[in-house]
């Protein structure tokens, strides 16, 4: 058989990434369930019709159909390409069972048509956080989701040495009322094209508001204007009113933004800056909207991103509005683990190797295992009863810290780093915290 060639934008960790993801997870939702959100998965196909009806996505859904599928049998499906849309299809159909505000959270892959780069791939993991309500939910959740996002952050750059981050917020209703205030009709427009404002740049967002969007200099220079404004505190208010332009959507925006700023300061200065660049490109956000940047790694964009929708569920009858926040999880590890930035202690989960004498007794090798794994320790047994030497560099190869000899009779274990060899109890031994498990380390 061939060599098997790569797919591009599906990427594939080595064990060592992979045990780096898993950890990464692990405090991400362990710092979720912190705060109160609970686990739900969603399923992967949604009909085709329900995932393109919000937002300019339809480019990027990838369609399933079943082989041997009868003609007329069922609708078309696809993959969904974030976890919003099925989130919000899961709250229409399970609200009978759900208390509100709902908190939901959500680690699943997604799946995305677009052109492959560093930081953008066709296969993901996110990791979501929402907050539902009941015909109306409380402005102050708004304020809420970027702290959480900020313990996640803070709990992954002191234990696991990720970058820190910067949060940018904006409020739809303070982009989308200055628009109506400059006398613009499609403020959607608007917000689709000063979205590529950090890829572009003001002069290219400029050319696109007048030659697609059809608005005059005049107003496309303001718009950028708009979007060139950035604080760490409230002053970003005055900056915008010195615009000389109001409406009432306008002031309602600038409030809420300003609310937002003055509590997350409080909880960490610098951390949360309003950013009135960030626009969201997708149609459903309807107030208060979140992109975050890995300082050193801005390159890369927003690697989690979300905001306020009031209407994106809704079944004639009742609306659940809700604020929500997706992580990237592997837009953020990706390029952190490929480039060796971030890798593990050691390829395996094991802490202990149980040497072999001789194949006869290798029962007597699995009964120490087993011991030493009631009691939480990871380990394995060698593969063969090689000279201890052999099954020493075996240990080496694998970053397994301690190889356990003579077991069942004259039990004792070696560091095989600093070579010191003690008598051990499969009952009482323990190795030292920091060798329990691999642990996340900067390369």
């Amino acid at each position: 058989m061939a060599r098997p060639t790569p797919i591009s934008g599906f990427p594939e960790f080595l064990p060592t990434g992979r045990l780096v993801e898993n950890q990464v997870l692990a405090a991400i939702t362990s710092t979720f369930e912190l705060h109160g959100f609970a686990p739900i998965e969603t399923r992967a196909v949604e009909p085709l019709e329900q995932l393109a009806r919000k937002g300019e996505i339809d480019k990027e859904i990838y369609v399933v159909r079943r082989l041997h599928a009868q003609e007329g049998e069922a609708d078309e499906l696809g993959l969904h390409f974030d976890l919003t849309v099925p989130f919000a299809r899961y709250v229409l159909e399970h609200s009978g069972h759900l208390n509100f505000p709902f908190r939901r959270y959500q680690v699943q892959k997604v799946w995305r048509g677009e052109r492959p780069q560093e930081g953008r791939y066709r296969e993901f993991t996110q990791a979501d956080i929402d907050i539902v309500g009941r015909d109306q939910l409380a402005d102050h959740h708004d304020v809420e989701i970027p702290l959480v996002a900020l313990d996640v952050f803070g709990k992954l750059h002191r234990d696991m040495g990720l970058p820190p981050v910067s949060i940018r917020v904006n409020n739809r209703k303070l982009s989308e009322g200055f628009y109506r205030g400059l006398g613009i009709e499609d403020t959607a427009a608007v917000l689709q094209r000063v979205d590529k404002y950090d890829k572009v740049g003001p002069d290219v967002v400029v050319e696109l508001l007048t030659e697609q969007v059809g608005l005059g200099q005049t107003q496309a220079r303001a718009c950028v204007a708009l979007a060139g404004i950035s604080s760490e505190d409230e002053s970003f208010v005055d900056q915008v009113q010195a615009l000389g332009v109001t409406h009432e959507m306008l002031e309602e925006g600038l409030t809420d933004l300003a609310s937002l700023i003055r509590i997350a300061r409080g909880a960490e200065a610098g951390r949360v800056v309003a950013d009135l660049r960030i626009a969201r490109g997708l149609d459903y956000y309807t107030g208060t909207v979140y992109e975050t940047l890995l300082l050193g790694s801005e390159k890369l964009g927003s690697v989690a991103s979300g905001g306020r929708y009031d209407s994106l569920a809704s079944d004639g009858r009742t609306t659940f509005p809700g604020v929500g926040y997706s992580f990237g999880v592997t837009r953020i590890l990706a390029p952190l683990i490929g480039k060796g930035v971030l890798s593990a202690t050691r390829s395996v989960p094991s802490a202990v190797l149980v040497a072999v004498d001789a194949e006869e007794t290798r029962d007597r090798a699995i009964s120490v295992a087993r011991r030493l794994r009631q009691r939480g320790i990871a380990c394995e047994v060698a593969p063969r009863a090689d000279k201890f030497g052999r099954q020493i560099r075996f240990a080496e190869r694998r970053g397994i810290p301690f190889v356990w000899f003579g077991a069942g009779l004259e039990d004792s274990v070696k560091d095989i780093r600093s070579g010191e060899q003690l008598p051990a109890d499969p009952d009482a031994w323990l190795p030292p915290i920091e060798d329990t498990a691999p642990r996340v380390v900067r390369g």
